[in-house]
């Protein structure tokens, strides 16, 4: 079998499932920063050209892992006010994003228009207008609510790094009298808590 050949049976036994698969568990072991088509090559055991074939570009595969991730969030046994239906849409969302590890990180890079984000999308807009929000404003406060989850599970996800003794050595220089009243808040990682708040906050805005 020519090398021509062996590649091409290669790619016949991929597609671009299995390949958002490799990556999504090579995600878990390495990170976002240790993503890499090469990886992922590595994992499926084929070369880079037969991963480009399915997934086209890093940037494409990107989208699609992160619609996978976002396919995690069922829209399955919604309730049906309006507005409980939101914050449960939102709520499984996030279960999604901290499922896997930098999952808000991955989502928030991309802009994809796929399938479960698009029914995602769908929903929660129309849930907003049901709630009587003029079309504008139901686009508007769902993108102040998604733009805040996948914030909010992005420090979650990064706790281990933040803050840390760098934020509280430059409190003590006394500069920055304000920070240093609400100190204790900016490091409180009741992030259930912090997530309902704000959802409280946007819709009650909205």
């Amino acid at each position: 079998m020519t090398k021509k050949q062996a590649e091409d049976l290669a790619r016949t036994r991929l597609d671009p499932a299995t390949v958002v698969r490799a990556a999504l568990e090579l995600l878990e072991e390495k990170g976002a920063d240790g993503l890499s088509i090469r990886g992922i090559a590595d994992r499926l055991g084929v070369r880079m050209n037969t991963v480009l074939w399915h997934a086209k570009s890093k940037a494409r595969l990107s989208e699609l892992m992160a619609d996978a991730i976002v396919a995690g969030a069922s829209v399955d046994g919604l309730p049906e006010p309006w507005e409980p239906r939101v914050r449960e849409l939102l709520h499984r969302y996030r279960r999604a994003l901290l499922a896997h590890r930098d999952g808000a990180r991955i989502v928030a890079g991309t802009y994809a228009a796929e399938p479960a984000t698009l029914r995602f999308a769908d929903l929660m807009t129309e849930a907003l207008l049901t709630g009587g929000l003029a079309e504008r404003e139901a686009v508007w406060t769902g993108w102040s609510l998604v733009y805040f989850a996948l914030g909010l599970a992005q420090e979650e996800q990064a706790l281990p790094d933040a803050m840390g003794p760098a934020f509280a050595r430059r409190l003590d220089t006394g500069e920055y009298p304000s920070l240093s009243r609400a100190a204790a808040y900016f490091e409180d990682t009741s992030f259930d808590e912090r997530f309902d708040y704000g959802l409280s906050r946007i819709l009650g805005a909205g």
